[in-house]
């Protein structure tokens, strides 16, 4: 029986999608990327989902890119590329917050994958690299855009210009990375944040990723305009009779963490 190419699992409003192609390190054949829009699609249309978390099979890819020897013979089509092409469409529509759990190489177009999500978490094994200019292809998924905002447009530079690999630990000290952890505990921490994330207030918790992400787009002026649109219409749908639940909640939390 061939292998699913693409996994999903759905646990207490967290959904896992693994790249399933450990063989030819998760490389994004043309069907994946199928499988992969189409697989956010239904994610974003699923209302018992919260959070979503990207991560590779196995502990040595968490994806190389588009897959190169498929690249031979059939060239990427360019409406597939952009903000207009249907992958990132699909992260743009899917409006949930996402976690990449990057458990090995994470090379240029799986690198975008990558930093498409809002948290990324590495193991010991991540590296990453952007070799798009040594391939011949113009980053397509948001490389030269997203990438900069991230480590700043010097380090890009180097790792757009060289196409040079950084380590994991590098990685978090550029900020490109949150955390570092052993492969073992690299998916159960992903899944452990997860899970503190869908404890939030689901409206608010959108405007604030909206506020977040929208801001990164535009000036701060705008974005400052953003936030205050935000927060006018969720005062005007603050819950006053559920709230000494909530405030008893969030000062229980509080206790836990400070002890």
């Amino acid at each position: 029986m061939p292998q699913d190419i693409l996994l999903t699992e759905i646990h207490a409003g967290v959904a896992t999608l693994t790249l399933n192609r450990p063989r030819q390190m998760n490389a994004l054949s043309a069907e994946l990327r199928r499988r992969f829009t189409a697989a956010l699609h239904d994610l974003a249309q699923d209302d018992s989902v919260r959070v979503v978390i990207l991560t590779g099979s196995g502990e040595k890819a968490f994806s190389a890119g588009v897959d190169l020897k498929e690249l031979e013979t059939s060239p990427l089509a360019a409406d597939d590329l952009g903000p207009d092409g249907p992958t990132a469409r699909a992260f743009a529509a899917l409006g949930k917050p996402t976690i990449a759990a990057v458990n090995g190489f994470a090379i240029t177009g799986g690198m975008e994958l990558a930093i498409n999500c809002d948290i990324l978490v590495a193991s010991t094994n991540a590296r990453f690299a952007d070799t798009h200019a040594r391939v011949g292809i113009v980053p397509g998924w948001g490389m030269s855009q997203i990438l900069p905002r991230i480590v700043g447009p010097v380090r890009a530079r180097y790792m757009s210009f060289t196409g040079n690999f950084i380590d994991a630990a590098t990685a978090k000290s550029w900020g490109l990375v949150f955390d570092v952890l052993s492969p073992a505990e690299l998916l159960p921490f992903c899944r452990t944040l997860a899970a503190e994330i869908a404890t939030c207030d689901r409206a608010t918790l959108g405007d604030v990723r909206r506020a977040i992400n929208g801001g990164l787009e535009t000036t701060l002026a705008a974005g400052l305009a953003l936030e205050g649109r935000l927060s006018r219409a969720a005062a005007g749908r603050f819950d006053k009779a559920g709230f000494a639940g909530t405030r008893a909640a969030v000062m229980a939390r509080g206790k836990d963490q400070s002890a």
